[in-house]
């Protein structure tokens, strides 16, 4: 983004100290010089100055003009006018935005002129005294902070509550919106009715700020989330050694709403890691177990996209390596949280409580903050070491992979034996045989089945058809 322009005005030599002190704060500050670019006349080479224009000049370039008022006047030119005074009278005629600083509170001690000045900005101004200089580089950073917000250029409250500047409500999906209510009235009895409009949503999720929509709404409905918040992607790679190499065999960057986002980095994931189908004793269906559980990876997603920090430029990163899954989003844990407390219970504290709540209703996530300790129970069920938790420039979650024996349908990570020499256990092209053989062989008596059971209804379609024939004769 362009810095805003601050221009300082004031008798220079009275005021040395503390332009200085501004000067260096507004350049040193990383909030400040993200934002701020500072003026110093004292910085121009002296023979560059033309002071007569050069000041008046940078009034018209700058966005804000801070004017610090002491008891000298300054120099006058042949109406009478100081270099302040003409300052403040140009940011005033080109209506920027103007903040006036004043020092000590004795005004009888003031330059007649200066006291008139003083006087005249007080009307439509607000006046800020000071008596050091931390005093006027603390009123000034409180001033540059509530400009900021004021033009949405920070936030002051979480970002998911924040407008979306430029985004309207034609920018959503309506058949997103209605998959949404259709979802949360059959997973968390949502109460609205099927055929609520898009604005009875809105409202009912809190998703507006005075009738604009709220960056959450973005995230969760907009057709192209991505135009308004181009970091809300997720970047997905597949390696298959242990460390980052190129080239990546596989690798996707996915765009969407949250929900998609979820959706795809999960599938990517899942196609990507070992797979065992069991048998269909308990019912038609086989049961299908992941070597990492399908569980631990969706929830490993869900928090990465959910508790991110979306002012941050980075993306949410999925790595899946040949020992380990790693996860990582930009961000970091809430205070009342820490790396401990995540292995314990803990109450539910989300980063952007606008965009969980509609992620609740929808079925993703839960409320109760028990999704690390079932990753953990679900890990050790698997058999596989507890997932880590890192933060370290970013949150991450880093889940092992330990292939152990079975009939696993997806070439894994190495085999790592569990007991027994090497030798004892099946290859992985072995165990991929043996399961196309059980595969075929489930197929054909399937088949046979079949075959059977329509033998049979054909008897006893038949056997029906006589008893009516003879019944009508």
């Amino acid at each position: 983004m362009t810095p805003v322009r601050i221009f300082i005005s004031s008798v220079q030599k009275e005021f040395a100290d503390e332009r200085v002190a501004l000067r260096d704060y507004l350049r040193g500050d990383a909030l400040m010089r993200r934002f701020f670019e500072v003026f110093f006349f004292e910085d121009v080479p002296a023979a560059d100055r033309r002071t007569d224009n050069l000041y008046l000049d940078e009034v018209r370039r700058c966005d804000i003009y801070v004017g610090l008022f002491g008891n000298d006047y300054g120099s006058e030119n042949a109406e009478g006018l100081s270099p302040t005074e003409r300052e403040f009278d140009l940011a005033t005629a080109e209506g920027k935005y103007r903040l006036i600083y004043v020092r000590g509170t004795d005004d009888d001690a003031r330059h007649p002129k200066m006291r008139a000045l003083v006087s005249r900005a007080q009307a439509g101004l607000i006046r800020k005294r000071f008596n050091t200089s931390a005093e006027l580089v603390t009123g000034l950073y409180a001033a540059l902070v509530d400009y900021l917000a004021e033009k949405q250029l920070i936030r002051s409250g979480p970002f998911d509550a924040a407008p979306c500047a430029k985004a309207t409500i034609e920018d959503l999906d309506p058949e997103r919106m209605a998959w949404f209510i259709r979802t949360a009235r059959k997973t968390r009895r949502f109460p609205l009715a099927e055929g609520a409009s898009p604005h009875e949503l809105l409202e009912h999720l809190n998703l507006l700020d005075d009738g604009q929509l709220t960056n959450a709404a973005v995230l969760l409905f907009a057709k192209q989330p991505q135009r308004f918040l181009i970091s809300s992607e997720i970047k997905c790679a597949h390696f298959h050694g242990t460390e980052v190499a190129k080239p990546i065999p596989s690798y996707q960057v996915y765009k969407g709403t949250v929900f998609d986002l979820v959706d795809a980095a999960v599938d990517f994931i899942l196609s990507k890691i070992a797979l065992s189908v069991g048998t269909r004793e308990a019912g038609p269906q086989a049961p299908l177990r992941y070597e990492i559980p399908k569980e631990v990876v969706a929830e490993a997603v869900v928090n990465a996209v959910a508790h991110r920090d979306y002012t941050s430029n980075g993306s949410v990163q999925v790595m899946l390596f040949s020992d380990r899954l790693e996860v990582w989003n930009p961000g970091t844990l809430p205070p009342s949280l820490t790396l401990e407390k995540l292995r314990q219970a803990h109450g539910s504290v989300p980063a952007n409580p606008l965009l969980a709540e509609p992620m609740y209703l929808a079925g993703y996530i839960e409320r109760m903050g028990t999704g690390t300790r079932d990753m953990i129970r679900r890990c050790t069920e698997a058999g596989l070491p507890e997932p880590e938790f890192a933060v370290s420039d970013g949150f991450q979650t880093i889940i092992r992979r330990i292939l152990v024996p079975g009939p696993w349908l997806y070439p894994g990570p190495q085999l790592r034996p569990q007991a027994g020499p090497p030798e004892s256990q099946p290859s992985r092209e072995e165990t991929r045989e043996e399961t196309r053989e059980e595969t075929r062989e489930e197929t054909r008596e399937e088949t046979r089945e079949e075959t059977r059971e329509e033998t049979r209804e054909e008897t006893r379609e038949e056997t029906r058809e006589e008893t009516r024939e003879e019944t009508r004769e």
